[in-house]
């Protein structure tokens, strides 16, 4: 069923065309969901929560930019409240200690060459909190740190580090799996 009659018949009531936009949208929405926490069970939370939102505020869509970008938005949104209400801002000491030690930078095909979507993933939602939520919006939403400090009650300033910081971060646990990998298949 094409996109525009599914959103009409859902505006109708019809519970067939719920189930069906659900099923088409949640997969891609989970995977947003997922970067923006790192359990699963939260993560499936806020898909419910959003989607909650979606068929709420439906009537509000109007048909101007992607369906899929409207309700992409909404999870971001879901997912900005959450980490709002929930997370206090807060370090993760081991992380934190790998920012000291020195390295190369690793550069982007090398990152892409080497790790799969899967483990991508694993390692943004390692992130302690308010980094993840700085590089996911800087990074995947593609905010402005004027916006991001906006959206999280901090200064752009900080919204500077912490994306600086989750950066170094990533990359130190990059460096650390591929010498896991090495020492493995020797």
């Amino acid at each position: 069923m094409p996109e525009s009659q599914l959103i009409k018949a859902c505006l109708r009531g019809e519970s067939f065309a719920y189930e069906r936009l659900y099923q088409r949208y949640a997969p891609k929405m989970m995977v947003v969901c997922k970067r923006y926490v790192s359990d699963y069970e939260d993560a499936k939370d806020l898909l419910q929560e959003g989607f909650m939102k979606v068929f709420q505020e439906l009537h509000r869509f109007r048909n101007e930019g992607s369906f899929e970008g409207w309700i992409r938005r909404i999870m971001v949104n879901v997912s900005l409240e959450h980490y709002k209400k929930n997370v206090k801002p807060s370090r993760q000491l081991d992380d934190i200690s790998l920012l000291n030690e020195h390295s190369q930078p690793i550069a982007d095909e090398d990152i892409e060459s080497q790790l799969s979507a899967d483990e991508l993933l694993l390692l943004v939602q390692s992130l302690p909190p308010s980094y993840r939520m700085v590089f996911n919006l800087y990074v995947f939403e593609g905010f402005k740190h004027q916006e991001i400090a906006k959206q999280l009650g901090i200064g752009e300033g900080t919204s500077k580090s912490n994306l600086q910081d989750a950066r170094r971060l990533l990359q130190k646990k990059i460096l650390m799996m591929n010498k896991e990998a090495k020492t493995r298949s020797i």
